[in-house]
């Protein structure tokens, strides 16, 4: 994460205004890809890179947004934000100030500074890290406090109903409610969760492809629907099917040959991935890496030749680091179509295992990956030392 000092030095530059600042993590996902938005089980945790936000009052009846990743300022009248984004950056913040706006807010005047470390495109969830900073400053400035899963829930209907990306609940939960050195199992269904501790003998090193995704991308919302097509098939002989959470493998097996062949393996993904979720916490919680490992390899098989989310950059990625000593677990992590994976590795192992990585990768590839080794992070956060009202 960015020393909040820097944002600070410069939203007061610029704004002439000491901010409030707060911080919003990204988030890598151990397991559980496209699951969220069937009601299914998702298990990231969040990560130490973050976005970081500061918020002053104005008095002249504009919002206005800065940027420092970007460089770019964007200016809007408080008193007539717009319905829809313009497929900008500064579509993220704004987004969430109309949907605070639709919970029966007036959006007051203000000053608003976005610095980052999250990668962008790269599936870390940049994009829910700067949603849910935003959530928390405004809120702040509002002085009101929602609990965080009803923040998540505000910033997921951000993103999908002014961002216009079709995305589940994930993302901005774990970035909402993280916990230090912990996974975090959630049920998208009802949004109940359980942490589950990752051992200080553990490294999260996430590689990156350097192939950009985007979620509001068509491969994403092609899949989505073809995940939706399935369920609403298993539905017509078991009306209590409405998501793929409720479905089995053994309805494939009786109504599979209703279904398009796509929509078919998409099931078939999310139904086991589902399975396999579980049981990665389950193997977490006791302590069985070589399950969860076993589990990761399953998920990115399964990721790559039934839901065809992967390519051969982030296939090539796994099957390099498999060769690597220290590994337990490898795959590819986010919404697919590129992006990163995400290896759990011994900890002393970890930085040779990084270097090895990156150098086999450069040579199978001819693209020279970023590699980091992280720790899982705390969720949001107001930052301490930034000043209170």
């Amino acid at each position: 994460m960015h020393d909040p000092e820097v944002l600070r030095s410069l939203h007061v530059s610029r704004f002439k205004s000491e901010p409030e600042i707060f911080a919003a993590p990204g988030r890598v996902n151990l397991i559980g890809e496209h699951t969220d938005y069937a009601e299914g089980f998702v298990m990231p945790a969040a990560i130490d890179f973050a976005t970081l936000a500061g918020i002053s009052p104005r008095s002249d009846g504009k919002i206005v947004i800065y940027s420092e990743n970007f460089k770019e300022e964007r200016t809007f009248d408080a008193n007539a934000l717009p319905r829809t984004g313009s497929k900008d950056w500064s579509d993220y913040p704004l987004g969430v100030m109309v949907t605070l706006a639709g919970e029966g807010h007036r959006i007051p005047s203000l000053s608003l500074s976005l610095l980052g470390d999250v990668p962008l495109g790269s599936g870390l969830s940049s994009s829910a890290a700067i949603e849910v900073a935003t959530a928390l400053a405004v809120t702040s400035l509002l002085g009101v406090e929602y609990a965080r899963p009803k923040l998540a829930r505000l910033c997921q209907r951000a993103e999908n109903e002014f961002v216009g990306a079709n995305c589940g609940i994930m993302d901005q939960f774990i970035s909402a409610n993280g916990a230090e050195n912990h996974a975090l199992l959630l049920d998208c269904r009802d949004l109940s969760f359980k942490l589950a501790p990752i051992p200080a003998s553990v490294a999260l090193v996430i590689a990156n492809t350097m192939v950009k995704h985007s979620v509001a991308g068509g491969e994403y919302t092609t899949r989505r629907a073809e995940v939706e097509e399935a369920a609403a098939v298993i539905a017509r002989h078991r009306p209590e099917v409405r998501f793929l959470r409720d479905a089995t493998v053994e309805d494939l097996h009786r109504w599979g040959a209703e279904m398009s062949t796509n929509a078919l393996k998409r099931a078939r993904h999310v139904i086991t991935e589902n399975t396999r979720t579980v049981a990665a916490a389950d193997a977490l919680m006791g302590h069985d890496l070589k399950q969860l490992g076993r589990l990761m390899a399953e998920a990115h098989a399964s990721y790559s030749f039934d839901f065809e989310a992967s390519c051969v950059e982030a296939d090539t990625m796994v099957t390099l680091a498999h060769d690597l000593p220290g590994l337990i677990g490898a795959r590819l992590t986010g919404g697919g179509f590129g992006g990163c994976t995400i290896n759990l590795v011994e900890q002393g192992r970890a930085n040779e295992f990084a270097a090895s990585l990156a150098a086999s990768y450069a040579t199978a590839m001819e693209i020279v990956p970023q590699i980091h080794i992280c720790h899982a992070s705390s969720g949001a956060h107001k930052v301490v030392g930034s000043l209170s009202h």
